[in-house]
């Protein structure tokens, strides 16, 4: 791998203002973003990106590569947290509803993981479709549905048997106010999704026409400044969080890192099948690598109560992003060279 891509990525301004929110946190400053200025930039965000996405995809239609490519995407938000809850379940021994809610995480995506990868191509003019942002959309809904499903049926199992021993569960009694309406609504109507959604079929409807070039200043020119300001309070947030990492322990800490490994791995064999160009590959590689840390935490408090917040959150926050975004880019990117090449 050329380390030089390394450390041009960590060099980039989003990155090092991802850094200077951190120090500010462990040098105690009073640096802050108020929080309607974060809301703000997370919503331009997914807002710029769900746009140009949809203009992308109307220039280039609707392709059997686009069907294939989001078809793998909702495919690796099924297997991932399948196989990752009887990781964490069965080996790492953890209760029901603290292995599906990690699970549902990196089954979901980052979507600010996907903006930054879409910076980094444009950084170093590797064209990418913008029908991934669909993918990108596509992969939130799935993860958090098995995720529930998974706690659902293990936790409803353990208490048929404690009801066979003659024990009550409390386990059972919990689930009686399940609403599955409840849960499909905070998956697939959840604020990020639904703009980036509605981004996406706005881009799609008006990409092409004078609509498109009047929002180019917008949504594309302050893309990059934005970045920086949100990429600034992600690490004053994540910083904050550092200290819940020690309740996760070593083993979640390596598998915080490790999966996403694994994740990429698969989805570069898959997009090499698909014959995907390189900077879609880059991008499914580095959704499938992602941890969710906005949609899922919200649905997870709904569908799984029970679940510690200060497992899940940390690891997506402050272990995976920050590893994706500094040695993951770069790191995937040299590997799909290779096999591409």
């Amino acid at each position: 791998m050329d380390a030089s891509l390394i450390i041009n990525n960590f060099l980039s301004p989003p990155i090092l203002f991802f850094f200077l929110g951190m120090l500010a946190i462990l040098v105690r400053s009073d640096l802050e973003i108020p929080q309607p200025l974060a809301k703000f930039f997370s919503l331009y965000l997914l807002m710029s990106i769900g746009y140009r996405g949809g203009a992308e995809l109307a220039h280039s239609g609707m392709t059997w590569e686009v069907a294939t490519a989001m078809s793998a995407a909702v495919l690796m938000s099924i297997i991932v947290p399948i196989y990752t809850f009887f990781i964490l379940n069965r080996q790492l021994k953890m209760t029901v509803h603290d292995a599906a809610a990690i699970a549902a995480t990196y089954g979901s995506v980052s979507a600010v993981t996907f903006v930054t990868a879409t910076a980094f191509l444009q950084k170093l003019d590797i064209p990418f479709g913008g029908h991934m942002v669909a993918a990108l959309a596509l992969m939130e809904s799935p993860a958090i549905i098995i995720g529930v499903l998974l706690y659902r049926f293990f936790s409803m199992k353990a208490a048929a048997q404690n009801q066979t021993n003659g024990a009550l569960s409390s386990t059972g009694n919990q689930h009686s106010d399940f609403s599955w309406r409840e849960l499909f609504k905070d998956a697939v109507f959840n604020g990020s999704v639904f703009l980036i959604l509605g981004s996406l079929v706005i881009g799609v409807i008006s990409g092409g026409g004078p609509g498109e070039k009047a929002l180019e200043p917008f949504l594309k020119d302050l893309f990059r400044g934005v970045l920086c300001f949100f990429l600034l309070d992600m690490g004053l947030v994540a910083a904050r969080r550092l200290k819940d990492l020690r309740k996760a322990g070593v083993s979640l800490t390596a598998f915080a890192i490790l999966i996403p490994l694994i994740n990429a791995v698969l989805a570069t064999g898959l997009a090499k099948i698909l014959g995907m160009s390189l900077g879609d590959a880059l991008l499914f590689v580095m959704l499938c690598a992602s941890a969710s840390y906005i949609a899922v935490p919200a649905a997870v408090r709904l569908s799984i109560p029970e679940a510690n917040p200060s497992l899940y959150v940390p690891m997506s926050l402050a272990i995976t992003f920050p590893f994706n975004i500094i040695v993951g880019l770069p790191l995937y990117l040299a590997a799909l060279k290779f096999f591409w090449s």
